[in-house]
């Protein structure tokens, strides 16, 4: 279907300064992209920490940008019944990951998307998400 695009992605092209519209091209290519609600509001929590003036107003507009770039996935019904389902089981297992991660793998499960993320150790943990390494 779509490759949704998980922080680690963004984080890692803000931290090196770099164009989102560059860096994320390789993404782009055939796949729809799209980032997730959860994930627009990690982006912003990095822009209410920064601390800097400079740095706030950096951040907001790498963030302005991503959402000019990239539909917004909501949470729907389908995702959050796949929440619950993944999260008892990844409990059951003993195998949790972190909280927006977990909505991040419901998602993607949920619509047929894979995840674009540098977080591969914690998606591994999640059965029947695909799921690739950005940058490869």
């Amino acid at each position: 279907m779509g490759i949704l695009i998980d922080a680690s992605v963004f984080i890692g092209v803000e931290r090196q300064q770099l164009e989102v519209d560059a860096a994320t091209a390789g993404l782009r290519g055939e796949d729809d992209c799209l980032v997730s609600v959860i994930t627009v509001s990690e982006l912003l929590h990095g822009v209410h920490r920064a601390t800097a003036p400079r740095v706030r107003a950096r951040r907001a507009a790498f963030v302005e940008r991503v959402l000019e770039l990239f539909a917004v996935l909501p949470i729907d019904l389908a995702t959050a019944r796949l929440h619950a389902q993944v999260w008892a089981d990844l409990e059951s297992r003993g195998k949790m990951i972190g909280v927006h991660d977990l909505w991040l793998a419901a998602a993607c499960i949920a619509h047929g998307h894979t995840l674009a993320t540098g977080n591969v150790g914690e998606f591994s943990q999640v059965p029947g998400l695909h799921f690739k390494l950005w940058p490869a």
